[in-house]
């Protein structure tokens, strides 16, 4: 857990009381992001699942950084649970991935801010297909999100990272998007 990086190399201290109290920490902030999730749930959780039910073709996961690390994970539970999905990077869907999609499909887009210009850039070849898209994002009144037919609160009070950086895209984001409580 403590880790000290000196140039290229890493020295792992071992654990300390107050390593074990950061570790807690995180774990209550995780908890309490999965409780505010659970109030979440409602409407647009359940018009996000119809789309998703009602889709004749395959559902399109889609995110940035730490966010398309989630949406991977989104994807290969889709798959898994017998519901056809794909990732689709939005970097590499810029310079030909984007043929994948079809008219047929649903996006899920996710990003923490709902301005990852790598995802909007995505939304007119979105628009031009006639897709339906969701929005996994805690920027409620973002691009993304005003684009998007379902928008999926993932907003928390508090990262769990010491450095307040999204690090961590939080076990409660992942769920947010996940039909199932596999892991």
């Amino acid at each position: 857990m403590n880790v000290v990086r000196r140039h290229d190399t890493i020295k792992h201290k071992k654990m300390s009381s107050e390593d074990i109290k950061e570790v807690r920490r995180v774990l209550e902030v995780e908890a309490e992001a999965i409780r505010c999730l659970a109030e979440r749930v409602g409407k647009e959780f359940a018009q996000a699942l119809n789309l998703l039910i009602e889709c004749s073709g395959k559902v399109v996961v889609t995110g940035m950084g730490k966010s398309g690390l989630v949406g991977r994970k989104l994807a290969a539970t889709l798959a898994g649970t017998g519901t056809p999905a794909i990732f689709m990077h939005p970097a590499e869907a810029m310079h030909g991935d984007i043929g994948i999609i079809s008219s047929s499909d649903v996006v899920i887009a996710i990003s923490k801010s709902g301005e990852t210009q790598e995802v909007l850039d995505l939304l007119p070849a979105f628009k031009r297909e006639g897709l339906k898209m969701i929005a996994i994002t805690g920027g409620l009144e973002s691009t993304l999100a005003r684009a998007a037919e379902v928008v999926l609160d993932a907003s928390v009070k508090e990262e769990a990272c010491p450095l307040g950086l999204a690090i961590i895209f939080t076990p409660s984001r992942l769920k947010a998007g996940s039909r199932s409580n596999t892991s």
